[in-house]
Formats: structure tokens, C-alpha cells, sequence
């Protein structure tokens, strides 16, 4: 299946996608509208895998739960993956889009919920599957293997680790390098951004139930309190990250949830906490969670209470962008956009667990995608206001601009791993 295509790369990626980008758009709006949940990707992943196979794919599916792989050989050369996240937010969709999200179904907990693309999977869906679509047609220009990965549950930090134990890398493919785009909600339509070495941060969930002893209000030298507890476990925990971590290692631990009792005099007999914890380092990271531990048991010890319980959870690694691939990456996408429209990004305390890939040992670079139209932005900053941030209610990208500006960038990135010229 050959294009016949004599344009260089550059152009004949421009003009494929002026000539596909409304199609390109109504498939983004059609995952917008169908959005499904973390390991729930059922319906999201067997069209991922319809348009691989379409594309002239060889399709993996039920990869680590509903994951899935498709291998476009072109004969010899590098294996490149190029990876999009497919799943979406419990959220309540605000946007008042004529294509928004009107999905309801129930979590695992069993509590009905809204479903919402507000951290943009949707844009990463399409782009993965246009750039299979022109690579397919344009083989005169490549050489080699892309490996297209829908992988689910991002948004949990587990879907990466799920196909990695399933043998993504073992009885599928092991590729040469992994790329992968992620929407950015502060960088305007049309720009880049990217960064060598640690990008993102280790995430770590970690919830703790204060136990105590409980009774009346008014007779409190009979009880265990938990809520003291709590509250004094809140403030101390803080110190971990002003007193024992270097000023110059970024930590951050936040309590995102604490709840306890059921009325006004009464002494509950626990209290739960919900944190969550960020760090760069491996060394940090256990000193975050080694000193969390010992806090907790010694507020107990001094209140002469049960010990506490304490359990991690969903724990991402720091995603570290490979070097020298940016260095390889970075000025091809230059090439293709404009100097002007790279930007050199901050780190994040966010997390991702692409950054699984890289500790598996494939060196792995991910770009952010700008996605607000810039007048939008502009208003915003006339107002005083943030712009809506990724997993808010009322994000939402400038579609056509976002989902040209990143397959542009996508097809000039993998070429410059595959493509013909490069070697």
C-alpha cells in the first residue's frame, strides 16, 4: 500500500492534513462524546483497533486490560512506538460544546458519575490514529516499524504497568524509542513545548485512618480523639518537606481529603485521610513516604492511640525525557513548525505513567501540545483569570489548530527516527 507520493516528508504531512483535518475533527468528536472511564475503554479501544487494522496494521487488542498494540512494518529499520492514553475523567462535562459529553454510567464504587475527556485523550485517540493513516499511505518515505499503543488507564497510573506485565515489550515488541504528545492547557494553540530530563513528577496516593477511641463530646478524657490526631498529623507532615527535604529538591505533600465523625458531640473512633505525594528523586520520594510513616505512628504513640493505618497507592514514576532523543527530536519539529512556535517548558508536579516506558529501558521523549486558542487566552489574562485547567469541567482545546499543530509535529518527530532522509 503505497502513496506514490514524490513530495518530501514536510509537505506531503501539510498537505495531508489540510485535505484530512475535518475528518480528523469529526473522529475527535466522536471520542469526545464517547468517553469511558479507566479500564473501562471497551468500546474507545475496539475503535482504536478498527482504525489500525484499517490502516494496514497488525493488531495486538487486550493488552493490560483493553490496550491496544498495532505494528505497521515497512521493512528493515528502527522501531518507533508512538503511545496515546485512552481513557477519561469522572467529570460532569461543563463546556456547552454542541459535542459534549452527556455520558453517565456507574464507577467501580458503584456511584453514577459524569464521564469527560478533560485531559484531552481525545486529541491524543486522533492524533495516533491520523498518523497511522498517513504513514500507512506515504511508505516511500519510511523505513522500519511504528508501534501505534492505545494503553488505558492513565488517568489511574496503572494502564502503563498493566501492559508492560501483560509483554508489551516482550511477546509484542520491544521499540527503539517511545514518543508520545500530552495536551497542555496553558500554551496557546500552535505551540510546542518540551524539555530534556525530568519532566514530571512521581506521584504517590496514600491514604491513612486515624484510629482513636470514641464517646461523648463532653466527656473527652474518657475518648482517643482522632480528629486531634488528624489535624495535628496535617501540620506535621508539612515539616517533611521544609525540615528534612533540601530546599533545592522539589517535594510537595498535600492532604486532599479528611473525613471523621457524624455529629457535634461526638468523639469519632477514626478519621480518614487522603494524600497525595510528589517528588523528582527516587531518594526523595522515600524519604516523603518514610517520614509520613513515622509521623503518623508517633502522633498515635503520643495520644496512646491504636496505630494508625496507612496504605500507598497507584504510585507513578518521575517521567524522565531521554536527552539525547530530544536533542535528535526537538530540532525536526523546529524544522516543521517554526522556531517561534517551540518553547522550552517547566517542570510539573504532575504525573504520567508513560514514564514507565523509559524505566523498562527504552528512551522516551514526551511534548506538550499547545491547545487554547490564543484570543481565549488573551481574554483571560485581561481578566485577571486562569484559563480552565486540564480535568476541569470546562476545558476544552481548539480542535483544528491543536490536532494539526500535533500531527504535524508527530509525523516530524517519528520521521526524523525512520524516515528515509534521516539515514
Amino acid at each position: 500500500m503505497t502513496s506514490g507520493s514524490a513530495l518530501p516528508a514536510q509537505e506531503a504531512a501539510e498537505q495531508w492534513i489540510d485535505k484530512n483535518l475535518q475528518p480528523t475533527v469529526e473522529l475527535y468528536q466522536h471520542f469526545h462524546r464517547n468517553p469511558e472511564l479507566s479500564f473501562h475503554e471497551e468500546q474507545t479501544a475496539a475503535r482504536v483497533a478498527e482504525e489500525l487494522q484499517k490502516a494496514g496494521c497488525d493488531v495486538v487488542t487486550g493488552v493490560g486490560g483493553h490496550g491496544v498494540v498495532g505494528l505497521l512494518e515497512n521493512g528493515e529499520g528502527p522501531t518507533v512506538m508512538w503511545r496515546s492514553d485512552l481513557d477519561a475523567l469522572p467529570v460532569v462535562e461543563a463546556t456547552g460544546l454542541e459535542y459534549a459529553s452527556t455520558v453517565r454510567t456507574e464507577n467501580d464504587e458503584g456511584v453514577e458519575v459524569g464521564v469527560m475527556h478533560a485531559c484531552g485523550h481525545d486529541v491524543h485517540i486522533t492524533n495516533l490514529i491520523a498518523t497511522a493513516r498517513f504513514f500507512s499511505s506515504h511508505r516511500d518515505q519510511w523505513q522500519g516499524t511504528l508501534m501505534f499503543v492505545g494503553q488505558p488507564a492513565e488517568e489511574r497510573g496503572a494502564g502503563a504497568r498493566a501492559m508492560l506485565e501483560d509483554g508489551i515489550f516482550t511477546r509484542i515488541r520491544r521499540p527503539d524509542f517511545a514518543l508520545a504528545l500530552h495536551v497542555d492547557a496553558t500554551l496557546p494553540a500552535g505551540m510546542v513545548g518540551y524539555r530534556s530530563g525530568y519532566a514530571l513528577a512521581n506521584v504517590d496516593s496514600c491514604d491513612i485512618t486515624v484510629k482513636g477511641r470514641g464517646g461523648h463530646g463532653s466527656f473527652p478524657q474518657g475518648c482517643i480523639d482522632p480528629i486531634v490526631q488528624a489535624a495535628e498529623l496535617v501540620m506535621a507532615i508539612q515539616t517533611i518537606v521544609s525540615r528534612e527535604v533540601s530546599p533545592l529538591e522539589p517535594a510537595v505533600v498535600t492532604v486532599g481529603s479528611i473525613h471523621g465523625g457524624t455529629k457535634h458531640n461526638i468523639i469519632p473512633d477514626s478519621c480518614h485521610l487522603q494524600l497525595t505525594i510528589r517528588s523528582y528523586s527516587a531518594e526523595v520520594r522515600a524519604k516523603l513516604k518514610e517520614g509520613i510513616i513515622r509521623r503518623a505512628n508517633a502522633i498515635a504513640e503520643a495520644y496512646d492511640a491504636p496505630e494508625p493505618e496507612i496504605v500507598y497507592s497507584e504510585g507513578t514514576p518521575a517521567m524522565f525525557n531521554d536527552e539525547a532523543l530530544v536533542d535528535r527530536v526537538v530540532p525536526a519539529i523546529a524544522a516543521e513548525l517554526g522556531e517561534e512556535k517551540l518553547v522550552l517548558a517547566d517542570k510539573s508536579m504532575g504525573g504520567e505513567d508513560f514514564s514507565r516506558y523509559g524505566i523498562a529501558g527504552v528512551p522516551i521523549f514526551m511534548f506538550r501540545l499547545g491547545s487554547v486558542e490564543p484570543e481565549r487566552l488573551d481574554e483571560f489574562a485581561r481578566r485577571g483569570t486562569t484559563p480552565p485547567s486540564l480535568h476541569s469541567a470546562e476545558y476544552y482545546p481548539a480542535a483544528e489548530q491543536t490536532l494539526r499543530t500535533g500531527f504535524l509535529a508527530t509525523v516530524s518527530a517519528i520521521m526524523e527516527l525512520i524516515g528515509k532522509h534521516s539515514r
